[in-house]
């Protein structure tokens, strides 16, 4: 979605990307990153709107719901098909008026919008496919009104791919190498992925600086439940599940993606 040379890719796989979404782990992965964000979300006031930027928002899964929650979000991508069907979303689901979409990349954030204009940011899963993951952060969390403003960053966790290759795979020679691998595969864009530690992201978070509220593991043991456990049926149960381990910090540091929420700190103001 955000790097010029994948352009290509993210734009042919708009639709499988989309068709992922509504599989149990595309949902999960949107349902628990949207429930942590509203923990810290401020409602809108009735004399006062929220603004709202969704970097590489893909197809608009989280943008629409903080449309329909009253902010104006502007959808970022430089995909246009996947733009093509957040803009369906929003028709269909009526926030086409709190909705603006944006065509471009992580690399145009400064050239494309002014310092301090988003009291929410979200950047997920974008860090992992951009070319400088710390200056791109920094540009993000300078488009955050004050220290009040809330950035909401998701990654993919090493820790998940080492967990992943073992458990799914049973690939012992794949978990060796990703216990030090700072790029994983993608299944579904295909290529490499970025792959985060705890500690190099929080060095990228001192860096901007930005300072972490929370942090939150989504998806722990969802993507490991053994095959007689019907993902669709036991949704909400997996669901809540997720929730619970997803907020303890020794289920956080194995979870398959990570979940920072952030502000930014007094001396980057």
């Amino acid at each position: 979605m955000i790097i010029k040379s994948n352009s290509e890719r993210f734009q042919n796989s708009a639709q499988d990307y989309a068709s992922y979404l509504e599989s149990p782990e595309g949902r999960l992965r949107i349902d628990l990153a949207f429930e942590n964000l509203q923990e810290f979300l401020h409602q809108p006031q009735a004399n006062k709107s929220l603004f709202a930027l969704d970097v590489g928002a893909g197809t608009g899964a989280t943008a629409v719901r903080l449309a329909r929650l009253g902010l104006h979000v502007t959808l970022l991508d430089s995909s246009q098909a996947m733009l093509d069907i957040a803009r369906l979303a929003a028709e269909r689901t009526g926030v086409t008026r709190r909705v603006t979409v944006v065509k471009g990349d992580a690399a145009q954030l400064t050239s494309l919008f002014s310092a301090a204009s988003f009291d929410v940011v979200l950047c997920h899963n974008v860090l992992e496919f951009v070319d400088d993951p710390t200056s791109v952060l920094g540009d993000v969390a300078r488009l955050l009104r004050d220290t009040s403003g809330l950035l909401s960053i998701v990654v993919r966790n090493q820790a998940g791919e080492v967990f992943k290759a073992a458990i799914l795979a049973g690939d012992l020679a794949a978990t060796e190498t990703n216990l030090t691998s700072e790029w994983g595969s993608e299944s579904l864009y295909g290529g490499k992925v970025r792959l985060f530690t705890p500690s190099g992201l929080q060095a990228m978070l001192n860096t901007v600086p930005l300072s972490v509220i929370a942090k939150r593991g989504v998806r722990v043991v969802a993507d490991y439940l053994p095959p007689h456990i019907s993902r669709s049926d036991e949704y909400l149960r997996i669901l809540d599940l997720e929730k619970m381990l997803g907020s303890r910090p020794e289920y956080v540091a194995v979870a398959r993606y990570t979940h920072c929420l952030a502000r930014r700190t007094e001396s980057s103001a």
